[in-house]
């Protein structure tokens, strides 16, 4: 196995492949970016689970398109956990050459964050995810910040869970064979009330020269390839995507380890929340006085929370002036 700077063992996305077999694949690994993401909001553990692994599915996605906008994926369903959405905001530097001179620092625009709503009495009778989800449909959303049309694309929900709807959507939307393991999971800390959340991921996919119709022969992964790298994929346990400890290479060596796995420079990912007052300024004050009126507090002072970062942003009358 190739293995260019070694990636870190949180924060970080780290793509690959498996050039013999034409399978791309990226793994994700979140760790005080998904702890920040999830802080703002305390969740059922179970509804905690599926928002990590939202996030972590929102990097894998967002990063696999070298994306400088916004990529979202949402769920919305009639069960207790009626609404999830996870944000991945791209990096500026998407060319390779400055991808690979990146820094690791507080100074790197690659990020996520994410909201869930949930009813905690009905989520509490919710024996598992099918249960919590209900019925509905996940959409994903792509809003290129320069350039290009915002694209979406809506499947329903699987009862299997947030990967297999993943799986479901590029089945049917791109028609790209794709395999996705998933995973969340608390970290208790001492003296602290509620737990860190870690998420991670792993995600196998044809490439798209493989897999159309029109390939030829030499270019085609075999039936037989494929399921045998997806089944191995499917073996990952949650504390080899989480365990911080553990060198994301060992996990794919330990995979892949008898195909020629390169690995590509890891890009970090960060929390990142891009909510601003002044644009609720501007919204406000297309409202008239009236209706500003009914939402300020007694001081005349307008407190909007945002539900992703949980920061409170205050608008008062000379703002609005």
């Amino acid at each position: 196995m190739s293995t260019p700077p070694p990636a870190p063992y949180g924060d970080f996305v780290l793509p690959f492949d498996i050039a013999k077999a034409g399978v791309r694949g990226r793994l994700v690994r979140l760790d005080a970016s998904s702890a920040r993401a999830l802080s703002a909001h305390q969740l059922p553990e179970a509804a905690a689970r599926v928002a990590g692994e939202t996030l972590a599915l929102a990097a894998m996605l967002g990063t696999a398109l070298k994306l400088d906008g916004r990529l979202t994926v949402q769920t919305k369903s009639d069960g207790p956990l009626d609404l999830v959405a996870a944000d991945y905001y791209g990096s500026e530097a998407v060319q390779a050459e400055e991808v690979k001179t990146e820094s690791w620092g507080a100074g790197s625009r690659r990020g996520v964050r994410g909201y869930a709503r949930v009813d905690e009495k009905r989520a509490s009778e919710a024996p598992d995810f099918a249960g919590l989800i209900g019925k509905g449909s996940m959409a994903i959303t792509i809003e290129p910040q320069r350039g290009g049309n915002t694209y979406q694309g809506i499947v329903a929900l699987d009862g299997a869970g947030i990967a297999a709807s993943a799986e479901n959507y590029f089945a049917q939307s791109e028609q790209l064979p794709t395999a996705i393991r998933l995973a969340a999971g608390p970290l208790f800390v001492a003296g602290e009330k509620a737990p860190r959340w870690r998420a991670g991921g792993l995600m196998l996919q044809m490439t798209p020269e493989v897999a159309k119709p029109g390939a030829a022969p030499e270019d085609r992964i075999s039936s037989d390839d494929w399921t045998r790298l997806s089944l191995l994929l499917k073996t990952v346990d949650d504390l080899e995507l989480l365990d911080t400890a553990l060198a994301p290479e060992t996990v794919l060596w330990r995979l892949f380890n008898e195909d020629e796995v390169r690995v590509q420079p890891p890009l970090p990912i960060a929390f990142r929340c891009d909510c601003d007052a002044a644009r609720i300024v501007q919204i406000l004050k297309g409202y008239g006085e009236t209706e500003r009126a009914t939402l300020a507090d007694p001081d005349g002072v307008i407190r909007a929370t945002c539900e992703f970062c949980g920061t409170v942003h205050q608008v008062t009358p000379d703002d609005l002036a």
